[in-house]
């Protein structure tokens, strides 16, 4: 099957500036005490199922990997970027990281216990979502969690410069609504959502849900 020409162009991007991303990136986390605590619930909700496995798809350089593996859950990073798995096994030797695809995780039926996709939707043009959502939704455990964070609007746009590199890069930012529907689609509820501001160094405001799979 030949791959769709956005999943290259993610590829080829994040390749380019893994090593800049890691870096300018690296403690981002530290300074979100709203998205530190949406991840922090996620976590409580996931050990209060039972635990289990928790894949954090899109993990880049591992920084969130490396918080939720802090958090007390048995974590894998996956990445489309083999530069970006590169990075976080070099940043987190002592964590799994793997390359795979969101569209075709390499991962058995109800594996999971929790999946964490941190802004990794972004790049997947809209009408493909509902077969992210499917392949989320086929490796979660009933009773699975998942959180999604992404840049909350309903526009497409180009970006030819981020990290400090030249880039030729699509991003989406998404309607917490629709999104609800497509997981509700694929049999995944959503029962949280949550919206705040940008702060100084975004331009748009945030958006994360909470699901589950029933």
């Amino acid at each position: 099957m030949t791959e769709p020409s956005d999943v290259s162009a993610t590829r080829r991007a994040y390749d380019e500036v893994a090593v800049d991303y890691a870096v300018l990136l690296r403690h981002e986390l530290a300074g979100k005490s709203i998205d530190r605590a949406m991840i922090s619930a996620f976590s409580e909700l996931v050990q209060a199922y039972g635990n289990g496995m928790v894949a954090d798809i899109g993990c880049g350089p591992g920084r969130v990997t490396a918080h939720l593996d802090s958090l007390g859950l048995t974590t894998i990073g996956i990445d489309l970027s083999p530069g970006m798995i590169a990075v976080a096994r070099k940043d987190h030797p002592t964590l799994r990281f793997e390359e795979g695809t969101m569209e075709a995780l390499a991962l058995e039926d109800g594996s999971l216990g929790g999946i964490v996709a941190w802004y990794s939707i972004i790049h997947t043009p809209p009408e493909r979502l509902p077969v992210v959502f499917a392949e989320f939704a086929r490796v979660l455990a009933a009773g699975g969690y998942l959180l999604i964070a992404f840049q909350s609007g309903d526009e497409p746009r180009h970006i030819t410069r981020a990290y400090g590199h030249d880039l030729d890069l699509d991003a989406y930012r998404l309607p917490a609504n629709r999104l609800t529907v497509m997981l509700a689609d694929s049999g995944l509820a959503v029962h949280s959502q949550l919206h705040r501001a940008p702060d100084d160094s975004e331009k748009t405001p945030q958006a994360f849900l909470l699901a589950r799979k029933v």
